[in-house]
């Protein structure tokens, strides 16, 4: 069990490696979905790159790789206490607030959303900015 999970989009890496550094640097544990490359062909590309090639998968369903970062993913969720979307986040990341929202995690969003939506209402802690949620740590 992690105390935390943070969802958000890989090409948004960067942030959240460095959310998580500062969680763990606080004594949290976090489920760390970036340890897994989008393009285990190029573990070391840059984030763009490495979702490019990921998106260009032609039959996501039978891919290896979708199906084990989807098992990986889907057991960081269930294995967290508490759940962080971290914005920007695109459609993955999204549906696996969803997800976590069914299985009764408690929601945390980090950023503003592009647009009101009233799902954004399963939330029940809302920050600013990464800095704005830490300081509550």
């Amino acid at each position: 069990m992690t105390e935390y999970t943070i969802i958000t989009r890989y090409r948004n890496k960067d942030q959240c490696l460095k959310l998580i550094k500062e969680l763990e640097a606080r004594g949290k544990t976090c489920y760390n979905f970036c340890d897994t490359p989008a393009d285990p062909d190029n573990p070391n590309a840059s984030p763009e790159d490495q979702m490019k090639k990921y998106e260009q998968s032609s039959d996501l369903y039978n891919d290896p790789h979708h199906q084990f970062v989807f098992k990986k993913d889907l057991e960081g969720l269930k294995n967290a206490e508490k759940v962080i979307l971290l914005l920007p986040a695109g459609t993955s990341a999204h549906i696996e607030a969803g997800i976590a929202y069914g299985f009764g995690k408690p929601l945390i969003l980090i950023g503003s959303p592009e647009k009101p939506e009233s799902l954004y209402l399963i939330f029940k802690e809302r920050y600013e900015s990464a800095d704005d949620f830490l300081n509550t740590i």
